[in-house]
């Protein structure tokens, strides 16, 4: 992240404006790498079974274990979630919106990854009870969860539509509905 933005610190890259920025593509490309890595590796402990239909196929005489099956699953839900999100401010008639939300949801990622390495480092490396530990990772998530739609409704670049009806839209079937699908496919 360093060469891709020019040698900016963390509090140079969290501060700058989005008319100042440059990379922007790169950046969010490379946070949501680490964020998909991360958070498929602190789930993958948790899921109870890979799907039999999903361990049944082989490629190359290689087939998935749990941990492939969540990156593949948060990969394809952030490349789902990200087009839809595209396609929501497309359809709307705001496309100049979405790079400036993709700038700002970066920034917001790229904080989280930070809290995930450091979830992950917890879990791996200390001896923790991972029973309990995964409630205060639920109560964690949705913290976040909570956390990040304010975020993108009180954030001042207005990432979100200005009609009320068009947050309400985005923050149902673009922020809730992915995840309540996200969460059947892994645990159940």
């Amino acid at each position: 992240m360093n060469i891709v933005e020019r040698e900016a610190n963390l509090k140079d890259f969290l501060l700058q404006k989005y008319f100042d920025a440059s990379n922007n593509l790169p950046s969010w490309v490379i946070t949501s790498c680490v964020i998909a890595l991360t958070l498929s590796v602190l789930i993958s402990q948790y899921i109870p079974t890979v799907p039999k239909y999903i361990a049944d196929l082989q490629v190359l005489g290689y087939q998935l274990n749990k941990f492939g099956f969540c990156l593949i699953c948060v990969v394809l839900f952030y490349l789902v979630k990200s087009g839809l999100g595209f396609l929501f401010y497309q359809s709307i008639g705001d496309g100049k919106k979405w790079t400036i939300f993709y700038f700002t949801s970066t920034k917001f990622y790229f904080i989280l990854s930070f809290l995930l390495i450091i979830l992950c480092v917890t879990h791996y490396y200390f001896p923790v009870d991972r029973n309990k530990l995964f409630l205060y990772y639920f109560s964690f998530f949705a913290t976040v969860f909570i956390f990040k739609v304010f975020f993108y409704l009180f954030h001042k670049n207005n990432i979100l539509p200005e009609k009320w009806y068009y947050k309400f839209l985005y923050i149902c079937t673009l922020q809730i509905a992915p995840l309540l699908l996200l969460w059947k496919l892994l645990f159940f």
